[in-house]
């Protein structure tokens, strides 16, 4: 590891801390501030020539300051004569924006990917993509982590929930949450989410028998909350026993963390992947599970030019 460098931007210093542990390599001397007109200006501290450098920046909120602070990194890298650049993007925002879902309108998740690839990368390592094809919007090999396992060993050692039951939140969060119920042994139901017209409330439909069953919602992100607390209410309503849930990320803006905290969820656990606000902190049924351990393995190995796909094997 010793032509390895990780450098860390502003978004979630203690994810890139641990990663950076788990290697055993510090992290890389870098100034990643703001002029007073608040333009992102970065220096990098120490001789990067010809070495494997991973730059470690969620794209979460604020995210154009932090997609912008990775860009420059990216090209402060490239200038310095760096060997290989890995974009390390544990949230990866503007996912969601993966399609044309009404006319008119952009396809932002590809432009970020261009933007990144253009700026100097020359790989990309993610975890939990909102959508699978977003991995080619990159031209340049992509890396996409699940936190699946760090759930699985979790439920497993903390959880032990009796007669649990893996939901999926929605029908497009079907195959995600089947892979989880598979590991765990554990059977399946989706929660089926419809608007008969504008301006009248949902109606939730639970497709699968959830009566006396501890419940396992599972997404990749939790946003505002709305969705995740009324599947909570409407699983109760079905006889769940308990409902918990098990997000990748948590973005939870605005009043999203005092919904969860109100909410009938018995527990929201997250990976760390988005640092953590005061009110997500404070909430009472908020935990974390740390996904630095699996993100610094997959650098070591891509370090080491080894597999990163026997990681889920």
């Amino acid at each position: 590891m010793a032509a390895m460098k990780i450098l860390a931007g502003n978004s979630n210093r203690a994810l890139a801390e641990t990663i950076a542990a788990y290697v055993g390599v510090p992290l890389c001397r870098a100034q990643v501030r703001r002029f007073a007109d608040m333009e992102v200006f970065v220096e990098i501290q120490e001789n990067v020539r010809g070495q494997d450098t991973f730059v470690v920046q969620s794209t979460s909120a604020p995210s154009n300051d932090h997609l912008m602070e990775l860009l420059i990194m990216i090209d402060a890298l490239r200038r310095a004569s760096a060997r290989r650049i890995t974009a390390v993007i544990p949230y990866f925002g503007y996912a969601r924006q993966d399609r044309k879902g009404t006319s008119r309108t952009p396809i932002s998740a590809k432009l970020v990917a261009n933007l990144i690839t253009r700026a100097g990368a020359d790989r990309v390592l993610t975890v939990d993509l909102h959508a699978g094809q977003i991995q080619g919007f990159f031209d340049i090999p992509t890396d996409n982590l699940f936190a699946a396992p760090v759930m699985v060993a979790d439920i497993k050692s903390h959880a032990k929930l009796p007669n649990a039951m893996v939901v999926s939140p929605d029908t497009g969060g079907v195959v995600r949450a089947r892979a989880l119920a598979k590991r765990i042994d554990a059977p399946l139901a989706i929660v089926d989410k419809r608007r008969e017209r504008a301006g009248e409330s949902e109606v939730m439909n639970i497709i699968g028998d959830v009566s006396g069953r501890n419940c396992i919602l599972v997404d990749d992100i939790v946003d505002s909350g709305g969705t995740l607390c009324n599947a909570a209410e409407a699983l109760l309503a079905q006889g769940a026993t308990s409902v918990s849930a098990y997000i990748t990320h948590g973005v939870l803006s605005g009043a999203a963390a005092e919904r969860v905290a109100a909410s009938k969820l018995k527990e929201l656990v997250l990976t760390d992947t988005i640092a953590a606000t005061p009110a997500v902190q404070e909430a009472r049924n908020i935990r974390f599970i740390p996904i630095g351990p699996l993100i610094g393995e997959a650098i070591a190995r891509t370090a080491r030019e080894e597999s990163v796909s026997s990681l889920f094997d």
